[in-house]
């Protein structure tokens, strides 16, 4: 059976506009995945990566363009500049981590929808994902026990920087970013094309 390691973040806006076509493409392949929530803006510093903020006009300026075209590719709303970015992913990533484990001990919830309901808060709801209410209404959204946000912060405060020192390690730059059991590696929601194709056995 196919693996995939998907390092994301929770305030990625390309893996919001990732939607949910990561979790399409593995169970069409009988493939199983393992969520792997990444500090983003402390990968691209580890990585030779440069925080939005701080790019050169002309970067931004692309990607405001490139957000656009790529929400209206995807069929999904989305705010360039939303009122909650930056934001501290930290809470969000911690809650995610512990909805994992609860899949993991077979708990109920779909963490597909989970990692897609926290980007979605960010980049199309204008909610604060630091916010202790809004991350449970993401829980509960996502089939989760609410609870989870308060239950998993020692497993994530664990798990995170882990996450992170495993990303360095392994080659990932950025999110999201998609690792197969081959070490095949494909960075961005327009490469799941790609990976679907290697999935299949044509790449």
């Amino acid at each position: 059976m196919a693996h995939i390691d998907y390092f994301f973040a929770t305030v990625s806006p390309f893996t919001y506009l990732a939607g949910q076509r990561l979790e399409e493409i593995a169970a069409r392949h009988g493939a199983t995945i393992t969520y792997k929530p990444v500090d983003v803006l402390a990968l691209f510093t580890r990585t030779g990566g440069t925080a939005p903020k701080d790019r050169h006009e002309s970067r931004m300026a692309y990607r405001a363009q490139e957000l656009r075209r790529q929400a209206v590719k995807a069929g999904l709303p989305i705010n360039p500049r939303p009122a909650f970015f930056p934001v501290n992913a930290a809470p969000s990533s911690y809650a995610f981590i512990a909805a994992q484990a609860e899949v993991g001990n077979g708990g109920a919830g779909n963490l597909g929808a989970l990692a897609h309901g926290f980007t979605r808060a960010v980049w199309a709801e204008e909610r604060d994902i630091s916010d202790d209410a809004v991350i449970r209404d993401v829980l509960k959204g996502a089939g989760f026990d609410p609870s989870l946000a308060d239950k998993g912060l020692l497993l994530g405060a664990e798990t995170y920087p882990k996450y992170l020192e495993e990303a360095v390690k392994r080659g990932v730059f950025g999110a999201p970013f998609y690792i197969t059991d081959g070490d095949e590696r494909f960075w961005g929601q327009d490469r799941l094309d790609d990976l679907d194709a290697h999935l299949s056995g044509a790449l």
